[in-house]
């Protein structure tokens, strides 16, 4: 993949309920900066001002069941912009649940980061791996969430990708090197 992995920080959310996409959504959403104005009165009546801090912009978007979201999936890879990570409800009637999806998407894209939410226990942590084998691109997320776990898998699952995407640039480029290098010699040899 040629995609510049500083500026992926692009999440799916695929889930049956409009409410939560719209949850996730104010959690993610970068919080506008204060008037210039109010931000000078608080420190004029307050005295210090509390630092901003800097959260990254996510780039989100919805699918409302399994199919959609391995459909996005696709386009994203076709487009050569993928998502970085994915939070994947477990219910959703009546199509694919969260974890036939997240299988099909591994299929698929299987550097993609995912995190399962769930308020049931419709799968055991043993039927799970079972389904999707041991990985380290898997969290589960028990509802109800508070919004900075939210937040925080964000940050850290989308930064995981964007270190492991740029590992795995560097990789393909010491490879290639190697291998020229590896000919140049061999047809030195030759001569």
């Amino acid at each position: 993949m040629n995609i510049n992995p500083q500026k992926n920080r692009r999440i799916l959310l695929i889930d049956d309920n409009q409410a939560i996409h719209e949850d996730f959504r104010k959690i993610l959403k970068k919080p506008k900066a204060p008037a210039n104005g109010l931000a000078e009165a608080e420190a004029a009546l307050f005295g210090e001002t509390t630092p901003e801090i800097g959260l990254p912009e996510f780039q989100i978007d919805s699918a409302f069941q399994g199919k959609e979201g391995l459909d996005l999936i696709e386009k994203s890879l076709l487009e050569n912009h993928p998502y970085a990570m994915a939070f994947v409800d477990v219910r959703m009637p009546p199509g694919w649940d969260g974890v036939e999806t997240t299988a099909k998407i591994w299929e698929k894209y299987p550097d993609l980061q995912v995190v399962i939410c769930t308020a049931y226990s419709d799968y055991s942590w043993e039927e799970m791996l079972k389904k999707l084998g041991y990985s380290d691109r898997l969290i589960i997320l028990k509802k109800p969430f508070d919004n900075i776990e939210v937040l925080q898998l964000a940050i850290s699952m989308t930064e995981k990708w964007r270190l492991i995407s740029r590992r795995n640039c560097v990789w393909t480029i010491w490879k290639k090197w190697f291998m020229n290098e590896l000919w140049n010699w061999r047809t030195q040899i030759r001569n």
